[in-house]
């Protein structure tokens, strides 16, 4: 069997089992999220190289193990599911060193992806993050976690250390200032960032908009 084929049949086993694993996620980080991700990163490889079969197996086992789903979990789901499948060690090694590299841990923590296909796989991930799936997004998982929406006396905090970024039960709205409006300038690639200027500038009219239905002056 050519090494092609066996890539192909990892994929769909892969994309089979993470379907039916997040069917009933309701945080905003269900089975479409995983296959929005998965088709920009491949479309960013299409015009900035990587490995796809690397990047589009990354993309689809990313949240499998996130902490915001597992709480703090020491299982390792990925690692399980990479080893029942019987791939490359070499490629297994990749896939879990990019997912570790993937998630945002707090504006002040550095989180540097570093080969190509671990920088598209997170590049895909932030722009899912931004602009109108974004939004629906970030309300979604406020909902599914019972924050408000908005409360004008609790001010954003930019988090410089992960375990206090993971115990952050603030509103919706200040995730934009947490994150959400921070992304645009921590993407990896130009492909990416150029795909960011629209979404961005989409999310700073909703909190424009916003404020203003907040304040009555609409």
């Amino acid at each position: 069997m050519s090494l092609k084929i066996q890539q192909n049949r990892y994929l769909r086993k892969t994309e089979s089992y993470i379907q039916d694993h997040f069917q009933d996620e309701g945080s905003g980080h269900d089975w479409w999220h995983i296959y929005r991700v998965r088709n920009v990163a491949l479309k960013l490889a299409e015009i900035e190289g990587g490995n796809k079969f690397i990047i589009e197996m990354a993309a689809l086992l990313h949240d499998l193990d996130d902490w915001k789903l597992n709480g703090e979990s020491e299982v390792s789901k990925t690692k399980r599911w990479l080893d029942d499948l019987g791939i490359l060690i070499s490629d297994k090694n990749k896939i879990l060193e990019i997912i570790g590299q993937v998630s945002f841990k707090g504006a002040g923590v550095g989180n540097k992806a570093i080969s190509i296909e671990a920088k598209l796989v997170q590049d895909a991930d932030r722009l899912d993050a931004i602009g109108a799936i974004g939004i629906a997004r970030t309300f979604a998982y406020g909902g599914s976690k019972g924050r408000l929406i908005y409360h004008p006396g609790i001010k954003p905090e930019m988090y410089d250390n992960f375990e206090e970024y993971k115990r952050n039960t603030a509103p919706s709205i200040n995730h934009f200032y947490e994150k959400l409006l921070l992304l645009k300038n921590l993407l990896n690639t130009n492909s990416a960032k150029k795909m960011a200027e629209k979404r961005h500038r989409f999310m700073e009219d909703f909190l424009t908009q916003f404020y203003a239905e907040w304040r009555n002056k609409m």
